[in-house]
């Protein structure tokens, strides 16, 4: 038996672990790359930043954050490049809420990862030509409640509770080439049902170096906690029309409702700087770490690997102040970001780079009410085409609306 390979449509790499793993960020903070350890209030605005759950103490009034995403891919295998895929869907919904004038909550609804790929490769079985087609599609969630507050004037302490849930679905299928219309192809589909409590944990060190400048130093670490999993199997037969269309499956012949089994999710640590001059400018880079090595499927290993990722970006506001120049009030943002992924295929590890830049727009203001619309854009690249690889090129979009104002509060005296 031979075999080559077809690259046919969206992103093969979401295949491992739990697919594409999307980060808890805002378009604020992925317009700098994905900047956040040390990020707290950059501007006038109070900013949700669930991946240092810290920054909740700077809460002055109600945050409230919506928004959607889109994603334009391209791939391409030896040369050739398939059809643009585009997707778009809502990404996001999160609160922040001042307790007192130390403390915060945050809690809302993002998503966790993306599964969603088709694959196929070509070969003979004898002398007969047939296709095995892979393909994924799915996703998790993750609802979260979170709690920051202040120890001292300089150094906070928070932490996220989450809920992850999702379904994942996974198809391997045998399909005859020339004898598609009479012939019986076979399909196995692998629906796993996830779900489980993750934790995060993380502080922040402010520093003063002058009366109008900072240095904040933040740390999160995300525990290696165990979600449930459920897998059940069917396979199913079925035939195509001649002109190519699948039609409804002929029968069933194995079905099996699998029992729960634990995932091992890894140890993740970031850490990061950002030197701030207050609603000015804001400077910054973190580092993460994830021990992916560790990551478990009941008692099965799929070999991933430990993983990192640099991250360097900013943002800059002319004048925050300005009364006649609606430019001058705008955030202007940029970031870039390497990461070597948990994906290695043979001795190839899959690394992925990425542009990042982005504006936030204030609107028009009412007594305490701050509204302002935030627009990031990611142009990055993951994979090579080197060593019969696939090189996975994507722009990124996210767009999110923001809404500071005295929800939920009441007055308290010192």
């Amino acid at each position: 038996m031979s075999a080559t390979a077809q690259v046919t449509s969206s992103s093969p790499y979401s295949q491992f672990g739990l697919g594409d793993l999307n980060g808890s960020l805002l378009p604020q903070n992925r317009a700098m790359g994905g900047l956040s350890m040390g990020i707290r209030k950059p501007g006038l605005y109070d900013n949700i930043n669930m991946a240092n759950p810290a920054s909740y103490s700077t809460f002055e009034l109600t945050a409230f954050d919506v928004g959607a995403s889109m994603d334009i891919r391209q791939l391409s295998k030896g040369g050739v490049s398939g059809k643009t895929q585009l997707n778009s869907t809502l990404s996001h919904i999160a609160f922040g809420v001042p307790v007192n004038r130390f403390s915060a909550i945050s809690f809302g609804l993002v998503p966790y990862s993306d599964l969603g790929y088709q694959f196929m490769n070509s070969g003979m079985v004898d002398t007969t030509k047939v296709n095995y087609v892979y393909g994924g599609e799915g996703g998790m969630a993750k609802a979260y409640l979170g709690y920051g507050f202040k120890i001292n004037k300089n150094l906070s302490l928070g932490f996220n509770f989450a809920y992850l849930f999702g379904n994942l679905k996974q198809t391997r299928a045998f399909e005859f080439v020339n004898e598609s219309s009479t012939a019986f192809n076979s399909r196995t589909q692998y629906n796993n049902s996830v779900a489980g409590i993750s934790y995060d944990y993380a502080l922040q060190y402010s520093a003063e170096i002058s009366s109008k400048t900072k240095l904040i130093l933040g740390y999160s670490g995300t525990s290696g906690n165990n979600l449930t999993s459920r897998n059940n199997i069917v396979t199913t037969r079925y035939r195509k029309d001649v002109v190519g269309d699948e039609l409804a499956a002929a029968d069933s012949t194995f079905f099996a409702e699998g029992a729960k089994s634990k995932i091992t999710m890894p140890l993740t640590h970031t850490a990061g700087f950002a030197f701030e001059k207050v609603n000015s400018w804001l400077f910054g880079a973190d580092v993460t770490y994830s021990r992916w090595s560790d990551y478990r499927e009941g008692l099965s290993n799929p070999g991933l690997n430990d993983s990192y990722g640099i991250i360097v970006g900013g943002q800059f506001t002319p004048d925050a102040n300005s009364v006649n120049g609606y430019f001058k009030l705008m955030d202007y943002r940029l970031g870039v970001k390497y990461d070597k992924t948990f994906v290695k295929i043979g001795n190839n590890d899959i690394n992925q780079y990425a542009l990042n830049f982005g504006f936030g727009f204030p609107l028009p203001r009412n007594r305490s009410s701050f509204y302002k619309i935030n627009l990031a854009a990611e142009i990055g690249q993951r994979g090579t085409e080197m060593n019969n690889l696939v090189r996975d090129r994507y722009v990124n979009i996210h767009l999110g609306f923001t809404l500071n104002d005295k929800w939920f509060q009441k007055n308290y005296i010192d």
